[in-house]
């Protein structure tokens, strides 16, 4: 389908494009049979080149508007047959995995330690799970246009280490630092404040791991409230960027990408960032990972 449209366009441009030429190239020869001394001649002549050039200007400007909106869509479509075979998969690995470790602890009889060990590994699949269907449903309230922050006073730093406490509980270790330099006031939407973090640490832990340094700081910079997560992962390519934050984008190739994802996390955080007039940078975390970085005005 999508050569098809690729095709069709590209002869159908072509066409206009070579009739107009055409009809240009009879215009002058016609021209050169009336009279060509004439001055009022000489200036309709000039007068249709003139609108013929910036006829063939915007034809040139809308064919190009149009091919790349055809792109966009195509590229987007993709994406979405892509995220629903994904998503498809995603969710039901933790469903099955949640269901064989329940059923171990049914059928045996384990220590304390081993039935722990499990019921953690379960609470971590769950949660998993849980975070793919509220992105989900999420992106589709963006869709509808029916999500707007309901803004609430609380103390930043409390807020997050309570993030971390559950991660921490969760994976039986410490591996975030937190890093606060002041117990600052936020006037913002918790639960969009916990998407955002929630997705940033989830995206750290997917490419960088537990056992990497990921780092989760903020700070007031004058009227600005500054936070966001650093890890020591392989980092992020410059021209990737942009597009991580696009809906359904996932980094590397569907046919190969080993990581866990829908595609929806990264695009939930910038929305939700810019409901806050705020705005969200992937940046360098020296000397290797990423630095995702969001500044909201207060």
């Amino acid at each position: 389908m999508k050569t098809r449209t690729n095709l069709f366009f590209i002869l159908l441009s072509s066409y206009v494009v070579l009739q107009f030429l055409w009809w240009g190239y009879h215009l002058i020869e016609l021209s050169q049979l009336v009279e060509l001394n004439s001055a009022v001649s000489e200036r309709r002549v000039l007068m249709i080149l003139g609108e013929g050039l910036v006829f063939f200007a915007l034809l040139i400007y809308g064919i190009w508007r149009i091919r790349k909106s055809i792109q966009k869509d195509i590229q987007l479509s993709l994406r979405q047959t892509n995220f629903i075979l994904s998503i498809t998969h995603e969710l039901k690995t933790p469903i099955a995995s949640i269901k064989i470790l329940v059923q171990t602890l049914l059928k045996h009889a384990l220590t304390v330690d081993k039935r722990n060990e499990l019921l953690n590994k379960a609470l971590e699949e769950n949660k998993r799970l849980e975070l793919m269907i509220e992105n989900i449903l999420q992106a589709a309230n963006l869709e509808n246009k029916s999500l707007k922050p309901e803004k609430s006073l609380f103390i930043f730093s409390v807020f997050c280490q309570e993030i971390i406490d559950r991660y921490h509980k969760i994976h039986g270790k410490s591996f975030i630092e937190f890093q606060p330099v002041e117990d600052a006031e936020l006037n913002a939407d918790r639960f969009m404040m916990e998407v955002i973090i929630i997705n940033l640490l989830e995206n750290a832990i997917k490419y960088a791991g537990v056992d990497s340094n990921i780092i989760l700081y903020c700070h007031q910079d004058g009227n600005s409230f500054v936070f966001g997560v650093k890890d020591s992962g392989p980092g992020i390519q410059l021209a990737q960027r942009e597009q991580i934050f696009n809906k359904f984008y996932r980094i590397g190739n569907e046919e190969t990408r080993t990581q866990k994802g829908s595609g929806l996390g990264l695009y939930l955080v910038k929305q939700f960032t810019e409901l806050h007039n705020g705005r969200i940078n992937c940046v360098e975390n020296l000397p290797t990972g990423a630095n995702f970085q969001i500044v909201l005005h207060t």
